[in-house]
C-alpha cells in the first residue's frame, strides 16, 4: 500500500514564506505533517504502507527539506502541475504560484482505497491514517 500525501509547501529557513501564508486555510502545518509521518515511518511500514509526499515545490527545495528534516521516504515534486491536473486535485494559488491543498490518498494495487480530505489538523492526521490502515 502507498500513503500518498499532498502538501502545499514546507518552509525553508533561508527563504521567506509567501505573503499571508499563515492565514491561508490549510497552508500552515505542512512541516509538522511531514515530521509526524517521518516519526511514524516504522509504524506505517509495519502496516505494509509506504509513505510518499508530493508538493509543487521545486526538487531543490524538497531535497533541502528532506535532508534538513531527515525524511526517510521519497518526496516528489509536481512543479509542472501535471499530476495535479491529471487527477484534478484541489489547489490554491498565491503570488502566481499554485499549491496543493492538503490531501492524502491510500493506494492499493493502483486503486485509490481511501481519500482523506480536507485535513484540518496536519500534525494529528497521521493518527487517522494509522487507524484506517489497522482496520483495513
Amino acid at each position: 500500500r502507498i500513503v500518498l500525501y499532498f502538501f502545499s509547501m514546507t518552509g525553508r529557513p533561508d527563504k521567506k514564506l509567501p505573503d499571508n501564508w499563515n492565514i491561508i486555510p490549510g497552508a500552515k502545518g505542512c512541516t509538522l505533517q511531514t515530521c509526524s509521518i517521518r516519526d511514524n515511518y516504522d509504524n506505517l511500514m509495519r502496516l505494509n504502507a509506504l509513505p510518499i509526499g508530493v508538493s509543487t515545490q521545486s526538487t531543490l527545495d524538497l531535497k533541502e527539506m528532506t535532508q534538513r528534516l531527515s525524511i526517510p521516504y521519497d518526496v516528489l515534486s509536481d512543479e509542472s502541475l501535471k499530476l495535479m491536473t491529471e487527477l484534478d486535485l484541489p489547489s490554491f494559488s498565491i503570488s502566481k504560484k499554485t499549491y496543493f491543498k492538503r490531501l492524502t490518498l491510500i493506494l492499493e494495487k493502483s486503486i485509490i482505497k481511501k481519500v482523506f480530505y480536507p485535513i484540518y489538523h496536519p500534525e494529528k492526521h497521521i493518527n487517522e491514517v494509522l487507524e484506517w490502515l489497522k482496520i483495513n
